[in-house]
């Protein structure tokens, strides 16, 4: 079973279905007749629910965030330090993307073309991230840049919005080990951080 689906409302499941549409199609060229198909519902069950494309969109992204952010959390849950909590809800983050690229790339590719309310809720949803990431100071070192968790986060992004935007569709595992590197590097230094390259092998 996919990690959205065990969605069973009529509402939750078009939230899906935009989502998925946009991730295949891109959100201009998705219509709503393509997110309802999705999901087997007719037009009144979308209009009974949201006013167009776009205030179904704007919500489909809220709704993904906190699947991914449920898929992190699930993989963090028995983990007790930084670097083992930031390693799992990345495993967890990759996981779902290897399960569901094409809501990923709704979420982290198509939101610059759904306008500037949609950038503004995955600026939200950065900036938890980022604050997430810089819990890493209480552990590592104090004179770590003060923009390295925004940085970290942007880093990150990029490296996956690269990989969705080319229709990349598997392989998103395989980038733990330089992810985690990015992120322990400025806080725990190279030493720390090659260690956490040496583990692909281990």
């Amino acid at each position: 079973m996919n990690r959205a689906g065990t969605l069973t409302g009529k509402r939750q499941r078009i939230l899906k279905g935009m989502l998925e549409a946009v991730g295949t199609q891109g959100y201009e060229q998705t219509t709503v007749q393509d997110a309802i198909a999705k999901v087997g519902l007719y037009r009144q069950a979308f209009y009974d629910n949201f006013h167009d494309k776009e205030d179904c969109y704007l919500e489909a992204l809220e709704a993904g965030s906190a699947w991914i952010e449920l898929a992190m959390r699930r993989a963090v849950v028995d983990e007790v330090g930084w670097r083992d909590q930031l390693r799992g809800a990345l495993t967890g983050l990759l996981g779902f993307l290897e399960e569901e690229p094409e809501i990923g790339r709704a979420l982290l590719v198509e939101v610059h073309a759904a306008g500037p309310r949609a950038v503004a809720k995955r600026t939200e949803a950065m900036e938890r991230a980022a604050r997430a990431v810089d819990l890493a100071r209480e552990e590592g070192e104090d004179d770590a840049p003060a923009i390295s968790a925004e940085a970290v986060v942007a880093g990150i992004l990029a490296v996956l919005h690269s990989r969705l935007a080319g229709r990349q569709d598997k392989g998103f595992a395989r980038l733990l080990p330089e992810l985690m590197y990015l992120a322990v590097l400025p806080y725990f230094g190279a030493e720390a951080a090659a260690a956490e390259m040496r583990a692909r092998s281990a």
